[in-house]
């Protein structure tokens, strides 16, 4: 199928600018993104549909052809957005759990957000602006869930292919196809592909120069949408959010959680106002107790360790908790260290990080309740690529996520640390 514009029939070549140009007078908060890397037609047959690297974009050509001016729009709109959240890298290690069923949960969540903020746009003869194509994943089931509790609603294993069990000490199985189990058999297929392989043979330089170029188009699309008053803010929102100061984030979590100087624990009162029958917080803990400090054992983790420890063991220093019980962690807790109070001094020395499976952070709780740990609080050191969700804490969690923007825990505190900002 092919299409008319004043009187001459497009190529895919032709209409695929078309799309970007008429996307860019409409959505200004993404046109920086738009933007970013090349997109191309692929006439090789390689690409059956529409392919993203987080860069890059290959469309199909018969594809292209196949559908009509406002579903082709929607599918550049659908690669967009998979770069703008960097998909392909956040969400690479659940690929390799099983590459069709990450591909297709973040296909549901993106492709709510784009029809909640353009699926109401009509042309000036009144007709859609957009429309999505026959086979899209679209579910009003998980509106506002996340990409990974999507995966792990239609992730369905097969022959024992999917994640070991944490207790069996072997990490998550990744399968070299990257197969390793199946969707639902009803799941939609999705019109598109991630390339996830290729997102991860970018180097960390080419990864961290992508972020700093992504972060700057949705600053600069989000300042040309405020002048214009023009739509796309709701979905980089997040995006947009200050950077804090991690160490600021992270001090101030360990002296209210430790020292109770956020006021909000009414476990031990001010005795000078029970003689008057008056129920006060001390405000702070007459004992600082324990504090757990679980670092993951990937290899970014690892590089940037001995800086992390560090600045904890500055805090500690004024703090002052009874011990610092260090676990280093996989699929399983792999070593415990711990500091009494007098030997704080040598956590930052910590250089025998040991594991390197999987990522299931359900190991730290499970062995907190096993060990019957009494522990104050716990601080999370991660690159936030965790298999099958946050775990349940019964204890004030901080999670410190390097170097992956898109984690975003549904239990505890989060603070974010860039490449490069230790």
């Amino acid at each position: 199928m092919s299409y008319l514009w004043t009187g001459k029939t497009l190529t895919p070549e032709q209409r695929l600018p078309k799309s970007a140009v008429a996307i860019l007078k409409r959505a200004h908060a993404i046109a920086g993104v738009l933007m970013i890397g090349e997109r191309s037609v692929d006439r090789t047959g390689k690409i059956p549909t529409a392919c993203t690297n987080g860069k890059d974009e290959w469309y199909g050509a018969e594809f292209v052809d196949s559908i009509n001016d406002a579903q082709l729009r929607f599918v550049v709109f659908h690669e967009v957005y998979h770069k703008m959240f960097r998909d392909p890298i956040t969400y690479y290690h659940l690929s390799k759990i099983c590459h069709a069923t990450a591909n297709i949960a973040l296909d549901y969540v993106r492709n709510i957000l784009i029809w909640d903020e353009f699926g109401k746009e009509k042309n000036d003869d009144g007709t859609p602006w957009l429309e999505m194509p026959d086979g899209i994943c679209f579910d009003e089931k998980y509106r506002g869930w996340e990409p990974t509790q999507v995966f792990w609603d239609i992730y369905k294993p097969e022959d024992g292919n999917g994640p070991s069990s944490p207790d069996d000490g072997n990490g998550p199985s990744s399968p070299d196809d990257g197969t390793g189990g199946q969707a639902q058999p009803d799941t939609p297929t999705g019109f598109d592909d991630i390339d996830f392989e290729g997102a991860a043979e970018l180097s960390d330089q080419d990864k961290a120069d992508l972020e700093r170029e992504i972060d700057e188009a949705i600053r600069q699309g989000a300042l040309i949408a405020g002048k214009t008053g023009s739509g796309g803010l709701r979905s980089v929102g997040e995006l947009l959010e200050p950077q804090v100061n991690w160490r600021d984030e992270l001090r101030e979590f360990t002296q209210a959680t430790c020292t109770g100087d956020d006021y909000s624990t009414y476990a031990r009162p001010n005795r000078r106002y029970l003689q008057h029958d008056m129920y006060m917080p001390s405000g702070v803990s007459e004992t600082v107790g324990e504090l757990v400090l679980a670092c993951d054992t990937s290899g970014s983790i690892r590089e940037a360790l001995s800086v992390f420890l560090g600045e904890v063991q500055s805090i500690c220093d004024l703090v002052r908790p009874e011990r610092v019980r260090l676990l280093y962690w996989d699929t399983k807790v792999c070593r415990e260290e711990v500091y009494e109070q007098h030997e704080l001094e040598g956590l930052a020395k910590s250089t025998q990080p040991s594991g390197g499976g999987g990522t299931d952070v359900s190991c730290v709780t499970n062995y907190l309740t096993e060990k019957s740990i009494n522990a104050q609080a716990c601080i999370v050191f991660t690159d936030g690529h965790i298999w099958g969700g946050w775990s349940t804490w019964n204890i004030p969690v901080l999670w410190c996520i390097y170097g992956n923007k898109g984690a975003k825990p549904d239990v505890g505190k989060a603070v974010h640390i860039k490449q490069g900002d230790l």
